[in-house]
C-alpha cells in the first residue's frame, strides 16, 4: 500500500462550485486534463481558481513511466474537434494563462505535434491575448515536431527533465535524459524569446548532489524556469515514495537554483509543473 503522506502533505478535498463547474464542462466537450488523469493532489485548488491544464491527444500513453498513472496501451484514433474544443473551454473560463499537455504518442509520425499546434491556434483565435503554455513529450527527438510547436504561437514551452539521469531506467523507461536536455536546449535555440521550463521529482532515490547537478544540467541548456516536487505515489501500481522531503530541504533547492540565474523557481512538496503556472512569468 501506499506510505502514510507526513503532515506537511495536505490537500482540501475538491468540490466547490467552480471545481464543480468546471469537471461538468470537460465532460460535456469530452476533454480530459492532466489533474485528473494523473491524479493530482492540487486539482481541488487549481479547479477552484478556474485553473486546469489540458490533456490532449487523448488519455492513453505510449510510454510506461513507472510514476505516473495515465492509462498505458494502444491509443483511439485523434479527435479532430479537440482543438477547438480545448479553445471553447478556455474562453468559457476566461482564462487569462492556459497549459496545454499530452500524453506520448509515439504511434503519431510526428508524435502529435501538429495536433499541439492546431489546438494552439484555436486558443489563441478563440481568445486573443492569452498566454500559452506548452508540456509537451520528447517526440522521439524529432526536432521538425520539435519546431512545430515552439513556432505555433506560445509564450512558454515545458519539457519536465522527472528525474536525475542515474534513476531513467527505473522511473522513466523509454526515455532519455540527453534526450530531454536536447529538448530543451534545441527549444531555445530555435526561438530565442520562448521562455523554456522544466521540472523534477524528488524522493525516489535521488542524492542531494545529484539535484544539484541536475539544476546545473538545466541551467546549462538556458532552461529559464524549474519546478521541485514530492513524488507521491499514485496507486499501488506505480513506485514507492523512497523518502518524503522535508519543507526545508526543499527551500534549500530553491536557494541553490537562485544561485544558478533560473527566473523562477517553484519549489516544494505539492509542486508540480503546472501548479501556479500563471505566476511563473509575472
Amino acid at each position: 500500500m501506499p506510505r502514510r503522506h507526513p503532515d506537511w502533505i495536505k490537500v482540501k478535498p475538491p468540490g466547490n462550485p467552480n471545481y464543480l463547474r468546471l469537471k461538468r464542462i470537460l465532460r460535456e466537450k469530452n476533454l480530459h486534463t492532466v489533474c485528473e488523469e494523473a491524479r493530482c493532489p492540487n486539482i481541488g485548488e487549481c479547479w477552484g481558481n478556474k485553473t486546469a491544464t489540458f490533456l490532449i491527444l487523448g488519455d492513453t500513453c505510449t510510454r510506461g513511466c513507472r510514476f505516473c498513472a495515465i492509462d498505458k496501451g494502444k491509443p483511439l484514433a485523434l479527435d479532430p474537434e479537440e482543438p477547438r474544443n480545448v479553445a471553447l473551454v478556455v474562453r468559457d473560463l476566461g482564462l487569462d494563462h492556459i497549459v496545454v499537455t499530452s500524453v506520448n504518442r509515439d504511434d503519431l509520425p510526428d508524435g502529435g505535434a501538429n495536433h499541439f499546434a492546431k489546438t494552439v491556434f484555436w486558443i489563441k483565435t478563440l481568445n486573443p491575448g492569452i498566454r500559452v503554455e506548452v508540456l509537451i513529450p520528447d517526440f522521439e527527438g524529432n526536432l521538425q515536431a520539435l519546431e512545430t510547436v515552439v513556432n505555433s504561437g506560445i509564450e512558454i514551452l515545458n519539457h519536465n527533465i522527472e528525474t536525475v539521469p542515474r534513476l531513467y531506467g527505473k522511473v522513466r523507461p523509454g526515455h532519455s535524459y540527453e534526450g530531454s536536455l536536447n529538448i530543451l536546449r534545441n527549444a531555445k535555440n530555435m526561438r530565442g524569446d520562448v521562455l523554456t521550463k522544466s521540472g523534477f521529482m524528488v524522493g525516489v532515490g535521488e542524492s542531494y548532489d545529484e539535484v544539484m547537478s541536475t539544476l546545473h544540467d538545466l541551467r546549462e541548456n538556458k532552461v529559464d524556469i524549474v519546478t521541485i516536487g514530492q513524488y507521491l505515489q499514485p496507486s499501488n501500481r506505480q513506485l514507492r515514495v523512497e523518502r518524503y522531503v522535508t519543507p526545508d530541504e526543499f527551500q534549500e533547492f530553491k536557494t541553490e537554483a537562485d544561485k544558478l540565474g533560473f527566473r523562477h523557481i517553484e519549489s516544494g512538496p505539492l509542486v508540480r509543473s503546472s501548479y501556479h503556472a500563471w505566476s511563473h512569468v509575472s
